[in-house]
Parts: structure tokens; C-alpha cells; sequence
């Protein structure tokens, strides 16, 4: 490999490092003319504009699919492949290279930012079975004792516990539930 594309590739790196920050890391010091005078400074506007457009649109594509590095590789490959605007391998590189250290925390970034609930940290239970009660047709009948860890995530530190308890018939209802929820997402995806 020539200086030259070591010097592309690492500004590409570079560059989508910067485009990660300001977009997903909630940095906006890194602008758009920051980078350019930071990392393309002898590029026309033009040209920058243009690269900066198609690093975006990548990006966009790596994000919104959560591509795992198998997907990552079918996509450059397919990029390297185009008639037009073909990428090179030295841009693929870079995009690789990035991939394998932002996407997991572009991932957790994305879904913490989308989480502006309580979300469930931990589901805890077990089975008892009744040995004393006022009516004898009570007893021996078993019932589910459930316990739900709920975290708010403006307060992470702070863990709220939810426990109930469950006889046949209620467990039965909220296992139904939970199969309409199941099939509501899988009908969801397949379309």
C-alpha cells in the first residue's frame, strides 16, 4: 500500500470517527468544517461534500442495520463491486476497521437513547405450594411467586423490586399474553 491510500484510508477512519461522535456520541464540537480543516484541509469543498455525503450514507446503512461482520463484508463487497463510485479497498478497510471498534457502542448508544422508560433488568421466580389455609380445597394447590428488577434509566442506580404472585388460571393468562405479544412481533417481522 502506497502513503497516499495509507493516508486515505486513515483520513476515512478518521473521518467516520469524527461523524460517530457528532452523531451518536452527542459530541457537536465535531462539525462538518472541523473535520474538513482537520482532516481534508486541501480538499475543494466540493470534493469534501461529496465524500462527506457518502461516509454519512454508509454509515447510515452500517447503523440502521446493526450489520454483524458478515453483513459488513457482503456490503463493502458489494460497494467495491458498483459500476460507479466504486469503493476502494483501502475505503473498505477503513469502514471495517471502524465498524470493529464503534459498533457495539453506537448499538448501546442508540439503545439507551431510545429507552426513556423503566426497563426490566431481571426476572426471578419460583413455585410454591400451599400447606396451610382457611379452606381445605386450598391446600396443595400451587401457585407462582414472581419477582421483576425494573430500572429507571435516568437513575440507573436505583433498582425498583415488583413482586406478585400467581395461581394456575392468572399464570395461564399472562403466558397467553405473552404468546399474542410473541406472534404480534414475529407477524411484525416478516413482513
Amino acid at each position: 500500500m502506497t502513503n497516499k491510500m495509507a493516508t486515505n484510508a486513515k483520513n476515512i477512519s478518521a473521518l467516520l470517527t469524527g461523524l460517530a461522535k457528532r452523531n451518536y456520541y452527542n459530541e457537536p464540537e465535531f462539525t462538518d468544517d472541523f473535520l474538513k480543516s482537520q482532516i481534508f484541509p486541501d480538499l475543494s469543498d466540493e470534493a469534501y461534500a461529496t465524500l462527506l455525503k457518502r461516509c454519512s450514507n454508509y454509515m447510515k446503512n452500517l447503523v440502521s442495520a446493526d450489520m454483524d461482520f458478515n453483513q459488513l463484508e457482503a456490503f463493502l463487497t458489494s460497494q467495491m463491486k458498483r459500476r460507479e463510485a466504486a469503493m476502494t479497498e483501502e475505503e473498505a478497510s477503513a469502514y471495517r476497521k471502524f465498524w470493529k471498534v464503534h459498533k457495539n457502542k453506537i448499538h448501546d448508544t442508540l439503545v439507551s437513547k431510545t429507552n426513556w422508560n423503566n426497563s426490566l433488568k431481571k426476572v426471578s421466580w419460583r413455585i410454591d405450594v400451599k400447606s396451610q389455609s382457611k379452606s381445605t380445597e386450598n391446600i396443595n394447590e400451587p401457585s407462582a411467586i414472581v419477582e421483576l428488577q425494573i430500572e429507571n434509566p435516568e437513575e440507573s442506580q436505583k433498582t425498583e423490586v415488583v413482586q406478585f404472585e400467581m395461581d394456575e388460571s392468572r399464570l395461564a393468562h399472562v403466558l397467553q399474553n405473552m404468546k399474542d405479544i410473541e406472534d404480534q412481533i414475529v407477524q411484525y417481522c416478516q413482513q
